[in-house]
């Protein structure tokens, strides 16, 4: 059995039975469910077992690939800021697709977040596709499977990976306050990775930065305290970060490059760069209006007399004070407005002005 699979029964119902030796794998399969359910790490799991059968070393050929060095294994992420680009899919994926394997039997493609994909590079996808070589198999891998394009998701074996229970997720955060870790869990509405970067360090920090947001919004401070500053803060802190490690890897990358290539794979690498960076910081934000949606969402439960639905479970207090006098209705549509926001970064000229209005509507409607 591929290891992680355990607690996923659709996926395991199909993909146990493709294992090789006796197995029989499909072309293209879409591995769909939320961030942290495990479906990279299957993912990788499954690639190794298809490329490892019928290697003159199988435990060798196997290890390569789960440490993401096999030759024949090729792993796609999207490189724009908020898409993937067709030259992440041209040569990547279209044109190997085509060339035999280097050593293994197959050749296995694995691409994450295809909802980004958009219309030009779905179309260069379309083809290998449709009519594989018989050595190539695609796993895609999305988190929003109702974003991925119809072209795309109809040509694909679907494979559903399951949420973890709050009380789950809760558990593995090893080392944090147990009513820490339960908020932290039900704030992360599944998604492990983002239930463990909430229980602490800079994750932590958004957490309270996105109270402290919606907090003003209840209390008339919007104007006078500016709390959009300290998302912007945390939003640049985390992208930063992500910015970093891409510059770690063309460091790394030009040590083993001769002197003339590396002005290109500087370029590209600064330009890669620039793209995680707006990823990166689009998507800290969002999930920061989210934290605060969740606040506004919570008090409502306080105001229904229901706390034990309340996400931020550890702050009960804090929501209670909030709660006092509050209508439903307005306190809706603070919800309501903060989801608005968030489907429209995209539209936005500047998230700074974005969050700085978000919190004026907000403050209008609450206040």
């Amino acid at each position: 059995m591929l290891p992680g699979i355990e607690r996923h029964p659709h996926a395991r119902a199909v993909l146990t039975p493709a294992l090789p030796p006796d197995g029989r794998p499909s072309h293209a399969y879409l591995f769909h469910g939320p961030a942290g359910s495990g479906k990279r790490d299957v993912a990788r799991a499954f690639a190794a077992a298809l490329l490892a059968d019928g290697a003159p070393d199988p435990d060798n050929a196997r290890l390569r690939a789960e440490h993401g060095v096999h030759p024949d294994l090729t792993w796609v992420v999207p490189s724009g800021a908020a898409e993937m680009l067709v030259s992440d899919i041209d040569e990547p994926v279209v044109a190997a697709a085509t060339r035999t394997p280097f050593e293994s039997r197959r050749r296995v493609f694995v691409i994450e977040r295809v909802d980004q994909m958009h219309d030009n590079a779905a179309n260069r996808m379309l083809k290998t596709l449709e009519e594989p070589p018989p050595f190539a198999h695609l796993l895609l891998l999305t988190d929003r499977p109702q974003d991925v394009l119809p072209t795309i998701q109809s040509r694909c074996q679907l494979v559903r990976f399951d949420a973890p229970s709050p009380d789950e997720l809760a558990a593995s955060l090893t080392g944090i306050d147990p009513l820490t870790a339960q908020a932290c869990a039900r704030l992360a509405l599944g998604d492990g990775e983002r239930a463990r970067a909430l229980a602490a360090g800079d994750g932590a920090k958004l957490r309270a930065a996105a109270e402290q947001y919606a907090r003003a919004a209840l209390h008339g401070r919007s104007v006078a305290d500016a709390p959009h500053a300290g998302l912007l803060k945390q939003a640049k802190k985390l992208a930063d970060a992500r910015a970093g490690e891409v510059e770690a890897a063309a460091q790394e990358e030009l040590e083993y490059l001769p002197k003339k290539e590396h002005k290109r794979v500087e370029r590209e690498y600064a330009e890669r760069a620039k793209r995680t960076y707006r990823r990166a910081h689009t998507g800290v934000l969002d999930h920061a209006v989210q934290l605060a949606g969740l606040w506004f969402r919570d008090v409502l439960c306080i105001v229904e007399d229901m706390p034990e639905l309340a996400h931020n479970s550890d702050r009960l207090d804090a929501l209670r004070e909030d709660a006092e006098g509050r209508s439903v209705h307005r306190l809706r549509a603070a919800v309501a407005l903060c989801d608005e926001t968030r489907a429209n970064w995209i539209l936005n000229p500047s998230e700074e002005l974005a969050l700085e209005a978000l919190g004026i509507k907000l403050e209008r409607e609450l206040a």
